[in-house]
């Protein structure tokens, strides 16, 4: 599993022009599920995520959980962190696990957060999304369940 952590001022995903979800200050999550992936590293995942310390504390140094500022996360699949694009000009997505592995996955990780205390809403998965953010900082940091 890969995860792109956008930490962010605020967030909204709309499908067919019409709001689906949103938050305000914490994290916009891009999800992505591989081939082989397992539900152990969800909870890997998870762990990292609700224990990173990228929010800025009252000296404006990054030292605060998304907890500590009663941050929200925003939970949107992206088959597309897989994509290959070693040969020729099209991506190739054959690394990227199939929708009904992938949904499982993705709902697991996110009543991973749940469970951790988070509010977490969710993107439509498998929809045309239209994902709005505002990037805080901009703070983007891209964690891989094989080297979390």
């Amino acid at each position: 599993m890969r995860v792109l952590v956008q930490r962010v001022s605020r967030a909204t995903v709309s499908v067919d022009g019409e709001v689906r979800s949103s938050i305000g200050l914490g994290y916009l999550l891009l999800v992505g599920v591989g081939r082989g992936d397992e539900v152990g590293q969800v909870d890997r995942l998870a762990d990292k995520i609700v224990g990173l310390r990228i929010f800025r504390d009252a000296d404006g140094k990054t030292n605060l959980a998304i907890a500590d500022v009663d941050g929200e996360a925003l939970v949107v699949s992206q088959f597309t962190l897989y994509a290959d694009t070693r040969k020729g000009r099209r991506p190739s997505f054959v690394y990227a696990a199939d929708p009904p592995e992938a949904g499982e996955l993705v709902e697991a990780f996110a009543a991973a957060l749940e469970a951790r205390g988070l509010k977490v809403a969710r993107g439509v998965f498998g929809a045309e999304m239209e994902v709005e953010l505002v990037n805080d900082g901009p703070f983007t940091v891209w964690l891989d369940a094989e080297t979390t």
